[in-house]
């Protein structure tokens, strides 16, 4: 196989397009050109950038061996697997995934060795391997206003309904959700009311706390809900019972040490964006209010939260690069590390697709936190003869 075919062959094995790959490499502004103009032979890569393509996601980094695992876990609406790592970092094998973006699939799949089942509405709960935590960071929906504490009918049709339905088959032992910090408030309060109404029927004993990433341990004022259940017909569970959430480790934080040094142009934004954002900032401020683009530099304690439209125009979260320059948005990387995520996760897709990945997923450190304090309340909670 010459070095053409081979550059071929190791992309489509991998399911990414021209962009994804050029952009997963790193090859900068055009490199799919680039990259298109060596798989027809037209020229050919550096031996160093030849041997940079063949060893690219040459390992799957958190594909678990078939070890007895501590416990069995499954990751619903899994994204590319920010709230699976912690779990399997305990000792945890997970037995199930489901994710039906295709974007995120590939992602998951290079680096957990698997491919997600789809779409779950289309999965039936028999079919799923029996588990011991069931994991979920599950769309914000309102409820029908109909129904109310009539069972499944006020929860059907959304994807809360999905969780609900696998919960009441398959009885897992704890359960852990996570969502907006807004879920709270969310309709007046009666989402997140006829949630634990609704996980309370199912005799689960459930608590919830929103925690904020940037306590622990990442620049990133990221506020999320957490919602702990665990099942009280296998833990004998007193009444006067409380899951205590992580303490905080309020570890002071700095922009500037997850940030890359050598960037890319391609990140720094045009002057017509960054004249737009600036306009629009102005004019926001005549009418009394805070929108707008925010600026960040090294020194910054922290970010604003990274969102799944940041790949737009990244107005939430702007590197300041000096009087003589335009700002520029974050890399894939520095938002995988904005997340916590571990630096060998290997970001596969394009810019685009990796700003929503990250920007709709989880803040890993805290959820290493939530799931050390679920497993140790597992370890030492009672359990029913």
């Amino acid at each position: 196989m010459n070095t053409s075919e081979a550059i071929k062959a190791k992309r489509k094995n991998l399911g990414l397009t021209q962009k994804d790959f050029a952009d997963a490499l790193g090859m900068g502004r055009n490199g799919d050109r680039t990259l298109r103009r060596w798989e027809n032979g037209e020229s050919a890569p550096s031996v160093l950038e030849y041997k940079t393509i063949l060893q690219f996601a040459e390992k799957t980094p958190f594909e678990v061996k078939d070890e007895i695992p501590e416990f069995k876990f499954i990751d619903l609406f899994a994204g590319i697997g920010g709230i699976r790592i912690p779990f399997q970092e305990l000792g945890g094998k997970c037995v199930f995934t489901s994710e039906w973006d295709k974007f995120a699939q590939k992602t998951y799949r290079v680096n957990f060795g698997e491919e997600p089942a789809g779409d779950i509405t289309q999965i039936d709960a028999k079919d799923i391997p029996d588990f011991d935590i069931l994991l979920g960071g599950f769309p914000c929906q309102p409820f029908s206003q109909a129904g109310l504490k009539k069972g499944f009918s006020d929860t059907r049709g959304t994807l809360f309904f999905e969780i609900e339905r696998i919960l009441k088959e398959k009885r897992p032992k704890a359960f852990l959700l996570e969502n907006v910090k807004q879920l709270k408030g969310h309709d007046k309060g009666r989402t997140l009311k006829v949630i634990l109404e609704h996980l309370d029927a199912l005799n689960y004993y459930v608590n919830y706390e929103v925690l904020r990433a940037g306590d622990f341990g990442v620049p990133q004022n990221r506020e999320r809900i957490y919602i702990v259940g665990l099942n009280k017909e296998y833990y004998n569970i007193s009444d006067d019972y409380e899951f205590k959430f992580p303490t905080p480790t309020y570890e002071k934080t700095r922009l500037g040490d997850i940030l890359e040094h050598d960037v890319d142009e391609k990140y720094t934004i045009s002057d017509a964006l960054w004249e737009g954002h600036q306009r629009r900032k102005k004019e926001h401020k005549k009418k009394g209010n805070g929108f707008g683009y925010s600026l960040f530099n090294e020194e910054s304690e922290y970010t604003n939260t990274i969102s799944a439209r940041y790949y737009k125009d990244g107005s939430e979260i702007l590197i300041d690069q000096g009087p003589d320059k335009n700002p520029r948005k974050l890399t894939p990387r520095e938002c995988a590390r904005l997340q916590g995520f571990p630096e060998q996760f290997i970001i596969t897709v394009s810019d685009t697709q990796a700003y929503k990945q990250f920007g709709n997923s989880v803040a890993v450190p805290v959820i290493r936190a939530v799931a050390k304090r679920i497993r140790e309340e597992m370890g030492s909670l009672p359990v029913k003869e």
